[in-house]
């Protein structure tokens, strides 16, 4: 992987500018095991960010079913 391959990709995440520069020095210093490391926090913050919205989804279609359920009573049917 090369320099800029890798910045784009800290990019696409979303990861933070700061993290994202450390990162990449780690990479240019040649130091691959920290580099992994730090990549594996990132990966542990993206998913809680997926867990988090999962979270929210599942609230969101809570709220939706019961909607649809005071719909149907209204229109006359259970």
């Amino acid at each position: 992987m090369d320099r800029k391959k890798l910045k784009q990709c800290l990019s696409d995440i979303g990861c933070k500018e700061d993290a994202s520069k450390y990162i990449l020095r780690r990479f240019e210093s040649g130091s691959m095991e920290d580099t992994f490391q730090l990549l594996k926090r990132e990966r542990c913050r993206i998913m809680d960010e997926y867990h988090e919205c999962g979270k929210k989804l599942d609230c969101m279609d809570f709220i939706l079913r019961e909607c649809e359920k005071e719909i149907k009573i209204k229109n006359g049917g259970v």
